[in-house]
């Protein structure tokens, strides 16, 4: 399955208005964004647990990375309120499941596969800090190395925001809305840009809260074909 697998062009999904097609796993329901790949694929998506649905035992041989969006996603590590960021390095397993139900973003084959850092961050913990030479923004940082750079963001309204992204951007609305493109993105819009592009865009009139990836997309991890 292909969908939105041309990285070298813009992509933009409005998620929170996608039909929600279950997954294999019964009271597992997901939003696709991108994806390289049938069910072993390099995939974001949107996923929602049903209460009491859980996963079996698995191992994440590309790694993950989560962001939960709304309720508690739980595994045999913790319980993961609202906002709490994971990764699951390439090998690791977890038994992963929600016993209120949750909605969290993931993405799977698009770590470095020799990278063996593990994060937990409850990011209703932290504090933003200023962006150094942009006003009208905060950041929080949750993991950088030499191949990506994650972060929270946060533009106050009618913030105008230049960001170059020479190797590629992501971006996930949380709160509020923002300007690009001549397009609109609220809640769960989501927008990735190519590498060797520059973001442009204006906070809306409440302002913005981003999840935000960048330099990832200047070499395009892919999980192995079948039988591979």
């Amino acid at each position: 399955m292909g969908l939105n697998a041309d990285f070298s062009q813009r992509a933009a999904v409005h998620a929170a208005g996608l039909p929600w097609m279950p997954s294999p796993t019964p009271g597992v329901a997901r939003r696709m964004l991108d994806r390289i790949g049938a069910e072993v694929a390099r995939a974001t998506t949107i996923v929602r647990y049903a209460p009491g649905s859980h996963f079996s035992a698995h191992t994440h041989d590309g790694g993950e990375e989560i962001l939960v969006l709304e309720g508690v996603f739980s595994d045999e590590r913790g319980d993961y309120p609202v906002g709490t960021y994971i990764r699951n390095p390439p090998t690791s397993h977890h038994t992963p499941g929600s016993d209120q139900g949750c909605t969290i973003f993931v993405k799977l084959w698009q770590f470095d596969l020799n990278d063996r850092t593990g994060v937990r961050i409850d990011t209703g913990t932290r504090q933003y800090l200023s962006a150094p030479g942009r006003p009208g923004a905060e950041v929080m940082p949750l993991f950088r190395d030499d191949r990506e750079d994650v972060r929270l963001e946060r533009w106050m309204a009618g913030t105008e925001i230049v960001l170059p992204a020479p190797g590629g951007m992501e971006i996930l609305v949380l709160e509020g809305d923002f300007i690009e493109g001549g397009e609109t993105f609220e809640w769960l819009g989501w927008l990735r840009l190519p590498a060797g592009s520059t973001f442009r865009g204006t906070a809306g009139a409440c302002g913005a809260k981003l999840w935000m990836k960048a330099g990832h997309l200047a070499r395009v991890q892919t999980a192995p074909a079948p039988g591979a």
